[in-house]
């Protein structure tokens, strides 16, 4: 037994406050660890149980180490609105998300079910356009999205992989079903700090893995490493590289962490240049040639050649060697249009029309505002509905209408008329809670996971993923940018 576990076992019988004995579900919701009844789930209930043995004096001590970690270890994003300052330490709470392994068995499936229907479609809406000859999805729906970009018609990408990273966010509803919110094929970030979380859980935890039986996460840097090798046009070894905006970026450090943990180059935009349509990057022995970039720059800065001409992150005529199929780009230019927010309601005719199959996970019923009736309805029932910009993330350029005061509704119904093609809106649906420990004391908050899916030659899903809080009581906003942290999701072995 280590000396930190024997000083917690002293703890617990000094200690006679348990960590969970005032703790309430909330009504209406789904408890993560807990039954309505205020009974530990079975499948978790040896968790609770090493938790609540430690007394609330050393629970507390471990939190403090644990947001003392995060801080020394510079695990931080920017929210750039906030007048206070820029860059913040990431919230870490350390009661963790649990997920029983029956059921992420079948979350797995149904995601690698859903990415492949995703990467059919966007080969075919960039190709043959299949699926809007048959009017499975209006042409219209598709031309209109910011996310489709005519540069990148024709353009087979290697391997015929469009979607090598994504992030697809799950919510669980009140009866415990899970069910997918929206998905993230662009440049989905945050998984450095689901590999941050479960570093700084062991050091806090040091045995509890062990007793619980917890699926390890530390593969991903080696496995998305592997996928995108696998996508390379050349020959022999591959030379992959991170193409980051720069330390002013709001997830550099998630940049340069997996650069580190890939064994990757980090490189910007004037690290590398074109010659012949190929990519090469310049480096202490003279250029050498890149075959992938997994890059964290948007479609739109990537080639000031082809996109936007002011763009100082990109590299000029990448586009030219992109198109020639002699760079890999993760993800492909492009994707935006498969995760508009106003496609995402398609998704389950993707996966009948490409894979016929049922779909395996649900998903929120949507009203796209682009339909007449969609958007009379919406506007109808504006107080009752989350209104969501199509092409916004982060939480931003959203109403939560059941909150929202009379100015905010009336603001949002005219931005909803005057572009209705630029916003869906969906019911409020009531999220799963977990235990939080917020002020000294542990209460319900309302989570969210984000599960990482790494696609080369073949499909593979990170066991757990980012568990989203909302940290704020009563709040449904789980985004950092707005307030969140996050909690080490535990997929039990």
């Amino acid at each position: 037994m280590s000396e930190t576990e024997s000083t917690s076992r002293k703890s617990t019988r000094r200690t006679t406050r348990r960590v969970f004995k005032a703790y309430k579900p909330q009504d209406g919701t789904y408890d993560e660890l807990f039954g309505a009844d205020g009974v530990p789930r079975p499948e978790f209930a040896k968790i609770v149980d090493i938790i609540d043995s430690m007394g609330t004096g050393e629970f507390r001590a471990r939190q403090k180490l644990a947001d003392a970690a995060f801080l020394k270890g510079g695990i931080t994003f920017s929210v750039y609105s906030d007048s206070r300052g820029v860059e913040k330490i990431f919230p870490f709470d350390l009661i963790p998300r649990p997920v029983a392994a029956s059921e992420w068995i079948k979350l797995e499936r149904g995601l690698e079910q859903r990415i492949r229907a995703l990467n059919l479609f966007l080969s075919d809406v960039y190709g043959d356009q299949r699926i809007l000859k048959e009017k499975v999805i209006p042409r219209e729906l598709i031309e209109g999205s910011k996310g489709y970009l005519k540069q990148a018609k024709g353009i087979k990408p290697p391997k015929g992989v469009h979607i090598h990273i994504s992030g697809i966010d799950l919510i669980r509803r009140p009866d415990g079903s899970f069910c997918v919110l929206e998905d993230n094929i662009r440049t989905p970030s945050g998984v450095s700090y689901v590999l941050e979380n479960r570093r700084v859980m062991k050091r806090v935890f040091p045995r509890i893995f062990a007793e619980a039986s917890v699926r390890n996460v530390d593969e991903y840097p080696m496995r998305l490493r592997e996928a995108l090798d696998s996508v390379s046009p050349g020959q022999g070894a591959p030379r992959t590289v991170i193409l980051t905006p720069g330390p002013f970026n709001s997830a550099y450090f998630e940049h340069s962490f997996l650069a580190r943990r890939m064994g990757c180059e980090l490189v910007q935009g004037q690290d590398l240049f074109v010659w012949q349509d190929s990519v090469f990057v310049k480096t202490t022995q003279g250029p050498q040639r890149v075959d992938v970039i997994y890059r964290r720059v948007d479609d739109q800065f990537m080639d000031p050649k082809v996109f936007r001409e002011d763009s100082m992150l990109g590299v000029p005529g990448i586009m030219a060697a992109y198109a020639k199929g002699n760079v890999a780009l993760a993800n492909a230019i492009g994707n935006g249009v498969a995760d508009d927010k106003a496609v995402y309601p398609y998704v389950p005719d993707m996966i009948r029309f490409y894979l016929k199959e049922e779909p395996l996970l649900a998903q929120v019923e949507t009203y796209i505002c682009a339909r007449e009736k969609d958007c009379q309805h919406v506007l109808e029932n504006l107080s009752k509905m989350v209104v969501k910009a199509v092409d916004e993330s982060g939480g931003y350029g959203m109403l939560m209408g059941p909150q929202a005061n009379k100015k905010q509704l009336e603001d949002f119904a005219e931005r909803i008329q005057k572009n209705p093609r630029g916003y869906i809106a969906q019911p409020r649906i009531e999220l799963s809670t977990c235990p939080t420990w917020v002020d000294k004391a542990v209460g319900p908050r309302r989570v969210d996971l984000r599960p990482y899916i790494v696609t080369g030659k073949t499909t593979w899903a990170l066991p757990g993923g980012l568990t989203r809080v909302a940290l704020v009581e009563g709040s449904y906003v789980v985004n950092s940018s707005q307030g969140g942290g996050s909690k080490d999701t535990w997929v039990m072995g």
